[in-house]
């Protein structure tokens, strides 16, 4: 990727939404700006797992505030993904339809192994770096709001992942 470039992830988690804008200098991406906003959307489940209006509209207000530091990105340069509670919410295609429109960007709904190699891959690329870190295994665990992933990694690589529907909201 070349130098300079501008690129953008936004995590739809259960408890907060993340915006994260880095630049790539000489292989390595360095934050420049990063935005975290409270939007308890796992608590927003009601009995028949849909997410109530509120939740809804305080998860669109999050995004429309992000969206704001995103002109001039291209498609290529931003990925959005949410987690388990668009992964549980049988309403997510109402909330996605018009998060997308709001954001201005596409949004993934990812599978827990994927969030899971997606967490090893960050907290890998956090750790420092030695000849002892290629072939001791490390053992990351996220706790979410409504899930928890484990990863057991080598390096930069996720080997065995998982992610169990537990958390600290549900």
């Amino acid at each position: 990727m070349q130098n300079g470039t501008r690129l953008a992830a936004v995590d739809l988690g259960s408890n907060s939404f993340r915006l994260e804008i880095g630049q790539v200098d000489h292989g390595q991406i360095h934050r420049t700006e990063y935005l975290k906003e409270t939007v308890r959307q796992g608590n927003g489940l009601d009995s028949a797992r849909n997410l109530t209006t509120e939740a809804m509209q305080r998860g669109w207000d999050a995004l429309a505030r992000f969206g704001e530091r995103l002109p001039g990105f291209k498609r290529s340069q931003v990925r959005a993904v949410a987690t388990q509670t668009l992964r549980e919410a049988r309403n997510r295609e109402e909330f996605l339809l018009r998060a997308r429109t709001i954001l201005g960007f596409g949004i993934d709904v990812i599978p827990g192994r994927e969030e899971a190699r997606l967490i090893y891959q960050g907290v890998a690329h956090m750790l420092p770096h030695t000849d002892a870190s290629d072939r001791e295994r490390r053992l990351v665990v996220d706790i979410g709001g409504r899930s928890t992933e484990m990863i057991i990694g080598r390096a930069l690589e996720a080997e065995l992942m998982e992610s169990y529907r537990v958390g600290s909201v549900a």
